[in-house]
């Protein structure tokens, strides 16, 4: 009881602590007003006091970066929003801190360019019913405005080794490149979360035991909740005991799932291909994933399901089951190993192995790319399971749609080249691999791969056959009964 009496301690005083209403502090919420020198005042004194409850009322907070402290909850009441302000010819956000983007991009490598942002810090929740809004701020860009200006911000929140982080209720809009960038954040819960931004979601980066729920997150121009294990911290660190259920993700029009418009004007994302929207893990991949449960999720107009590690990852005990998934834009299900590695020299090549994926239903699915399951050559993917698969795909392709993309061999799955590389060192996508040879699955370089209880259908005729295999061993196939 010893051991844990300091602890004690610690909880009791923060209860004891009264909430702390920001415009107590100066803070006038009308829109116009830079607040966050408000907030953070706010933010120190309740850290001084050893924790506490921050809370932003009802109305519009333009703000530049806000620094989270450990063992402080900020609460944004129903109508409170942190709007990012725009940056001026002399006033922005903190300056990005020095760290190596040779192994991921700046945009991964950098925590303080950010609207709200912590380090090192422990026992932090963000929650409420209010809204984080960067829109026409918050953007993929560079660290500052011109060569000299003030710094630029492209995430809405950021935090680098930090310890029991709760977000809970609060929704985000039009983040820029991350709407929350989570890098070497142990112990996290996202719970009731509605995020629906121009870039990438939830990047949730090198953490171990996550919990994602009863979330909602749409982006048609990148991915929704992606799972990286990146070089970021300077260490290869896992992405591990991590569970995402009873999830939403989604590829519609950016903004018009928080107005519930649900709209489908954006035909593509940059990369030309189609919304994207997906969960995925990838595809920054070096300290391994492994203990991940993905469970009762469901994809609306997005890409599917991505498994991807090419930076020397071991990708292992993957547990996937009751997905839903309409109107999906490319492979339903995508498990690549590839050969990318963007990685210190003499990294261990990536693994795959021990993915089990259950009890999936897919509607009206792109069937350009089938369902892609692929290793290089000397490196498969191993000891794959998935049983339960009902795929309606929408068909419609010839043989000479294959041939013309391919030359005169409509059966070869080729590693398209790129800048002279070799497609196993090119980043992974579907799209790259090219219409594929079969509708339903097209594996490659793979052993003890089983297909059980599967179902596969097209809308309209199609005349490559359902499966194509190249430098694959012990595949069993059982149709659904």
């Amino acid at each position: 009881m010893k051991r844990f009496l300091p602890l004690l301690l610690l909880f009791t005083t923060i209860l004891r602590c009264p909430a702390i209403d920001v415009k107590a502090f100066g803070a006038v919420g009308d829109g116009r007003h830079i607040d966050s020198p408000a907030i953070n005042a706010a933010i120190e004194q309740a850290s001084k006091e050893g924790g506490g409850t921050v809370v932003l009322t009802s109305g519009t907070y333009l703000c530049y970066s806000i620094h989270l402290k450990s063992n402080i909850t900020m609460r944004l009441e129903k109508g409170a929003v942190i709007k990012a302000a725009p940056v001026t010819d002399t006033t922005g956000y903190d300056v990005p801190e020095p760290n190596d983007s040779h192994y991921q991009d700046f945009g991964h490598s950098h925590w303080h360019n950010s609207l709200l942002w912590g380090e090192n810090l422990h026992h932090v929740t963000l929650e409420g019913e209010g809204l984080i809004d960067g829109t026409d701020v918050l953007s993929r860009g560079g660290p500052r405005r011109g060569d000299n200006g003030p710094a630029v911000a492209n995430k809405a929140l950021a935090l680098r080794d930090c310890r029991h982080v709760t977000v809970r209720g609060v929704s985000f809009l039009r983040c820029g490149h991350f709407a929350m960038l989570l890098t070497g954040v142990d112990d996290l819960l996202i719970d009731n979360v509605t995020c629906d931004t121009n870039r990438d979601g939830f990047d949730i980066d090198c953490c171990e035991r996550v919990v994602v729920r009863n979330c909602r997150v749409n982006t048609v121009n990148d991915d929704a909740i992606v799972l990286k294990c990146s070089y970021a911290l300077g260490r290869p660190k896992p992405t591990e005991h991590v569970t995402i259920e009873d999830c939403e993700v989604s590829g519609y029009d950016v903004g018009s799932l928080i107005d519930g418009t649900r709209t489908m004007h954006t035909e593509k994302a940059p990369d030309g291909d189609g919304p994207t929207g997906r969960i995925k893990l990838g595809t920054e991949s070096n300290g391994g994933f492994r203990h991940i449960t993905i469970r009762r999720c469901t994809f609306n107009h997005c890409r599917g399901l991505a498994l991807e590690t090419v930076d020397g990852a071991e990708m292992k005990d993957i547990r996937v089951s009751h997905l839903t998934m309409n109107d999906i834009c490319n492979s339903p299900i995508y498990i690549r190993l590839g050969n990318r590695m963007r990685a210190p020299e003499g990294f261990h090549p990536s693994k795959v192995s021990g993915i089990r994926i259950s009890n999936v239903h897919v509607t009206n699915a792109d069937s350009r790319y089938a369902c892609l399951i692929a290793g290089v050559e000397g490196h498969p993917v191993r000891d794959i399971r998935i049983k339960n698969l009902y795929v309606l795909f929408r068909g419609g392709l010839t043989l000479q749609d294959v041939k013309e993309q391919r030359g005169s061999n409509p059966f070869f799955i080729p590693e398209a080249r790129k800048n002279g590389q070799r497609g196993e060192a090119n980043y992974p996508e579907p799209s790259a691999h090219g219409i594929q040879p079969a509708w339903g699955f097209s594996i490659s370089h793979a052993e003890n791969i089983r297909l059980k209880n599967v179902s596969l259908e097209n809308i309209l005729p199609d005349e490559r056959p359902p499966f194509h295999f190249e430098s694959t061993k012990k595949i069993r196939i059982s149709p659904r009964k």
